[in-house]
């Protein structure tokens, strides 16, 4: 008992100490740099800072320019960063739509890169993987994003422009609501059909070829596997 009272102890102290350094504007206490900077350690005469990595910048801005101005797809950015050869920050030939659409939402790149964005509570449901394999979570607690006025902003060189950040927050927030993926709507088979591969729900897709047709998309990006139901 006294061991976890000092761990819970110790843990309090950390985030304490975190949370002041963020406002006093350490970028030490992010998680690591984005695609487009590189941590800088602290050194005995500079404080620790994020260095523009001139390639990657450039790629960043493409991102955002062709989003906002060309209007191109997540997937169409995705696909054609892959087909130009660019490699990821892990050094993969393959740009998933989760990481672009990760890159299009980080406050860092207009210049604020944010502490406390998300925080550990406890899962809420078991997916459905899980629920067919009749398995528990490997963790009890997971991310949860936290509300926005409680994040700390911390100034790091921007990348993008304000009004070309704001441009695709608003696109972000647009394709959201008019997304094929946005079934507020039941469907008759909604919550029945299951992916064979991994496991998850398929979800409902538009289709422009006929309205007596229903498209239902896998929701695993690397299967990638359409099932149409006529």
């Amino acid at each position: 008992m006294i061991a976890e009272y000092e761990r819970a102890q110790i843990a309090e102290r950390c985030r304490r100490g975190k949370k002041h350094m963020a406002q006093q504007g350490g970028v030490n206490v992010l998680s690591g740099a984005p695609y487009g900077y590189r941590y800088t350690r602290k050194s005995d005469t500079s404080a620790a800072f994020y260095e523009v990595v001139d390639a990657e910048a450039k790629v960043v801005q493409m991102v955002f320019e062709t989003y906002t101005q060309q209007r191109l797809s997540i997937n169409a950015i995705a696909r054609l960063l892959s087909e130009r050869k660019i490699v990821t920050r892990t050094g993969k030939g393959r740009w998933e739509r989760s990481t672009v659409w990760g890159m299009l939402r980080n406050p860092a790149y207009r210049g604020t890169a944010c502490y406390g964005k998300t925080e550990q509570r406890h899962r809420q449901r078991i997916t459905r993987p899980l629920r067919q394999r009749k398995a528990l979570p490997s963790r009890a607690v997971g991310g949860h994003e936290r509300p926005r006025t409680e994040w700390i902003e911390i100034a790091v060189p921007a990348l993008v422009s304000e009004e070309m950040f704001a441009l695709a927050q608003e696109q972000l927030e647009k394709n959201k609501h008019h997304s094929p993926r946005r079934t507020i709507e039941p469907t008759l088979l909604q919550g029945i059909l299951v992916c064979e591969q991994c496991g998850y729900g398929l979800y409902r897709t538009s289709t422009h070829t006929s309205k007596h047709k229903l498209n239902y998309g896998c929701v695993a990006e690397s299967v990638g596997r359409i099932c149409i139901i006529e």
